[in-house]
């Protein structure tokens, strides 16, 4: 059986979406995900740099507890399950909070993900599978399988990987 492994954060769940709603809050501002979506590189970088300055909640408890899901991201995913060996993999280590609470929020959201098919680890170098769901070239990289890029705001520049930019596409590539 195949084996694909998929990232957490903005990936699985919207992680971008609670952060920006963090960084209004913290600067009183009204970035919107759309907004960074889009091609205005000014925006963005304004965006980055207050982003920068203003990330520390990341490291505080409960900020991994309510992460929306990604639109269709439980449907695809439990087919998903049904045809592949699914590993969840995340750098969770970066963020020693996140550990439980990503873990909480797996069972919630996608109770049909068993505990010896998650993987948290510093770097992603070491996963061996057939495909990698990531936003982050960093893991991408290093992948010797089939990585596949999903769309966060953060990586529109990169042009070197496969695309997926919804859980729509991911069902059409890989079911």
């Amino acid at each position: 059986m195949k084996r694909i492994a998929i990232d957490m954060d903005d990936v699985m769940g919207d992680t971008t979406l609670k952060i920006i709603q963090n960084i209004n809050r913290i600067t009183n501002s009204s970035y919107t995900y759309e907004n960074l979506m889009s091609n205005d590189l000014a925006l963005k970088q304004g965006f980055y740099d207050l982003y920068l300055k203003n990330n520390s909640f990341l490291w505080e408890p409960g900020f991994f507890v309510d992460i929306p899901v990604k639109e269709n991201a439980y449907d695809v995913i439990k087919s998903l399950n049904d045809s592949y060996e699914i590993f969840v993999v995340s750098a969770a280590t970066e963020f020693p909070n996140s550990l439980k609470e990503k873990i909480d929020w797996l069972q919630k959201y996608f109770p049909f993900i068993s505990w010896q098919n998650i993987v948290f680890c510093g770097h992603k170098h070491m996963i061996k599978a057939d495909y990698l769901i990531d936003d982050h070239e960093k893991n991408l990289v290093t992948f010797t399988g089939k990585p596949l890029l999903f769309s966060a705001p953060h990586n529109l520049h990169l042009t070197s990987y496969e695309r997926v930019s919804s859980w729509f596409d991911v069902k059409i590539k890989l079911l």
